[in-house]
């Protein structure tokens, strides 16, 4: 981790890999998490915390079980903690996440698309 300024477009820039989340900070027992995303991720639930989605380029879809919410650059949306959700992107979408350290992508679900973040 640096005590540096983070450039967050470079970050994304230097991997390809989907649905692979890397660790660009930590604020106290938070990480801050950046992605490239396309396709249609899992259903899962964090029965423990609210997960904080932030688009940076694209276009994300969080399907709910009550309705989907369509988030573009600039926009974001926590889904609460219990809440099954599924995020999907048409079209390759950049993404910023924030959740306590040690929260796993695929929540209580499991599965092929676990993935432990790495440092970017």
């Amino acid at each position: 981790m640096t005590t540096q300024k983070i450039d967050i477009a470079g970050k994304l820039a230097g991997f390809t890999e989907q649905w692979a989340p890397r660790r660009i900070a930590r604020v106290n027992d938070y990480e801050v998490k950046v992605a490239r995303v396309r396709g249609e991720f899992v259903w899962h639930t964090h029965e423990d915390t609210d997960e904080l989605f932030l688009v940076v380029a694209g276009t994300l879809t969080i399907r709910l079980r009550d309705g989907d919410v369509v988030l573009g650059p600039g926009e974001m949306y926590v889904v609460p903690r219990g809440a099954e959700h599924c995020p999907s992107a048409d079209e390759e979408a950049h993404i910023l996440l924030f959740e306590p350290s040690g929260t796993v992508n695929t929540g209580t679900t499991g599965g092929e698309r676990t993935r432990e973040p790495v440092d970017a």
